[in-house]
């Protein structure tokens, strides 16, 4: 068997398989049901992604047929009519959203989560409520805030993305955190907001094309971000107004709830209800549920 499972000191699950790497938790009845058909569902969701690759590089082309590709072109149809955008922009996402679908399924839980790599898909019961941390540089993880999401708000997907992060970014910020109503939603926001944070031009940027970092990459020729320079307070400030811009214009038209963006220390927060979620430092003594 190629994917592996493992449960934690802590207790929660540890999925692998290739590329991607799950953490998850749930809480309610019959949490060992849920964590087996999460399992059953992850053994089989490598393979049926792989068979539809060439599609999911493209901006274009036929409905694909597995449900985790349907979900992620679904995901980032609403923006990739204004900007470049292929289903692998929510492929995270995505993948977390079906394993959370596959235990909400097989149990009655009041709380769970499907963390793969930063995007997290939630599951909350009305009164139930999950804090997740926000990490401000994936290479050099501490923790910048907190969001807590309950289960009276709309939130249901939170997702990262950033220059210093696993995937290739056009853009310069360190992490760019979302919170939208699905995982798929969120991780496409999260690439194109982390896309905006830029400095176009800047001699202190080092950019090469994609294709050149990875041959299969979906982004081809566009230049990506591959090392960040010293910037001035007035730089960082434009690159973050950029990104806060973007932000906003998906918040506008319904497509993500809020965002936090962060670049060299300097944190820009968009669309936060205090009265539902905040984005503010945790406590060092605060459990946090899941990191993203």
């Amino acid at each position: 068997m190629r994917a592996q499972f493992a449960i934690l000191p802590d207790g929660r699950r540890h999925f692998h398989d290739g590329p991607i790497d799950l953490i998850l938790q749930a809480w309610g009845d019959d949490v060992a049901a849920a964590y087996a058909a999460a399992a059953s569902r992850f053994a089989t969701i490598l393979d049926e992604l792989c068979r539809e690759l060439p599609r999911l590089r493209s901006a274009g082309g036929p409905p694909p047929q597995g449900v985790v590709a349907r979900r992620m072109t679904e995901a980032v149809a609403p923006f990739a009519q204004m900007r470049f955008l292929t289903p692998m922009a929510a492929v995270a996402g995505a993948v977390a959203q079906e394993i959370l679908a596959a235990m909400t399924e097989a149990a009655a839980l009041e709380r769970a989560y499907v963390n793969n790599g930063g995007d997290i898909a939630l599951h909350l019961c009305p009164d139930a409520a999950l804090t997740l941390g926000m990490v401000a540089r994936p290479d050099r993880p501490s923790l910048f805030g907190k969001a807590r999401i309950t289960g009276r708000d709309k939130v249901r997907g939170v997702a990262t993305s950033g220059w210093r992060g696993r995937s290739l970014s056009l853009g310069v910020a360190d992490a760019v955190t979302v919170l939208a109503r699905t995982a798929p939603q969120a991780d496409a926001a999260a690439t194109l907001i982390a896309n905006a944070v830029d400095l176009p031009g800047h001699p202190a940027i080092t950019r090469a094309p994609a294709r050149a970092r990875d041959p299969q990459s979906d982004l081809g020729p566009r230049l990506v971000t591959l090392a960040v320079g010293p910037l001035s307070e007035a730089e960082i400030e434009t690159a973050l107004d950029g990104g806060e811009r973007e932000a906003r214009q998906w918040r506008a038209r319904g497509l993500i709830e809020a965002a936090a963006l962060s670049l060299n220390g300097r944190i820009r927060l968009v669309g936060a209800d205090a009265s539902h979620y905040t984005f503010e430092r945790p406590a060092l003594s605060e459990p946090l549920h899941a990191q993203g």
